[in-house]
């Protein structure tokens, strides 16, 4: 487990708690609940992160969340977050405006394995806006290529308007070096693709699991259930890496809200390798 000192990126190394206030320069809508705000620093600080990492964002006298920065990395100039208003501090971010400020502190924690995944094959699963702290990864993969055997992302969510980044999806589909899969729970109307859930995905590929490094994303239930049929493909526990993002609160494990038996998410995750969480989930209200 990394000391406090040695976490990447903090943006004040004498206090991680101090917050960055940052401008508002783009406040789009995805869905009918889910937004995606574009951030910058107004002195021009490049904001430095790698895929899987989160920030804590809020707006003084309201409060502050945890949420995965899901932008490029490698445009630091940008700090991007997609988040789902489910309450207060939530709305309150949904409703800024351009040339507001919202305060940042981060990021935090320890992201996917990309360094560990080259010279291998690739299989990304995730659901709902678990999409959004896997985008940053999907950009990484994709710029750098032909450092990865096979890549695949399989992509699930409950209807058509609850899709995330589409005018993306229409430019990973494109390409021939990626393979991108997308399912409905219900699908309705002209939708003429696939239905169920993102686990029907899973037994359609190919998988050489000595050599295929998964990442999953998504709410736990979900996450179970795709490890299972990841599992059921013949890979090993020690190869599958999940996002666990939980009640967390300071981003730096001092207030222990997010700890999961004898670890911190916030410091030790929030990626975690499967095999070293597997016992603990299935333990209610740990």
């Amino acid at each position: 487990m990394a000391h406090i000192a040695e976490l990447p990126n903090v943006l004040n190394d004498s206090d991680p708690m101090i917050p960055r206030l940052m401008r508002v320069v783009k406040n789009r809508p995805e869905t009918s609940n889910t937004f995606t705000l574009t951030l910058e620093d107004p002195d021009r600080i490049p904001f430095k992160f790698e895929p899987g990492q989160f920030n804590m964002v809020g707006i003084a006298g309201v409060g502050e969340v945890p949420v995965s920065v899901c932008g490029d990395p490698d445009s630091p100039m940008l700090v991007v977050h997609t988040i789902r208003a489910v309450g207060a501090i939530t709305d309150a971010l949904r409703r800024v405006v351009p040339g507001q400020f919202v305060m940042v502190r981060g990021p935090y924690g320890h992201g996917w394995p990309l360094r560990e995944a080259e010279g291998h094959d690739v299989v990304i699963v995730c659901g709902g806006i678990g999409l959004a702290p896997m985008r940053p990864a999907v950009y990484r993969l994709l710029q750098a290529r032909d450092r990865y055997g096979k890549c695949a992302m399989l992509y699930g969510t409950r209807t058509e308007k609850d899709i995330l980044f589409k005018r993306e999806f229409m430019r990973w589909r494109t390409r021939k070096d990626f393979r991108f899969e997308l399912t409905l729970d219900r699908g309705r109307g002209v939708w003429r693709g696939n239905v169920g859930v993102v686990t029907d995905l899973i037994s359609r590929l190919d998988v050489d699991a000595p050599n295929t490094i998964a990442m999953v994303c998504g709410y736990e239930m979900m996450m179970r259930f795709i490890v299972s049929s990841l599992i059921a493909q013949k890979l090993d526990p020690s190869r599958i890496f999940i996002s666990m993002e939980r009640n967390m609160k300071c981003g730096v494990g001092l207030c222990g809200h997010c700890q999961l038996r004898g670890t911190f998410v916030c410091r030790s995750g929030p990626v975690y390798r499967y095999s070293d969480i597997a016992s603990l989930l299935p333990v209610r209200e740990l």
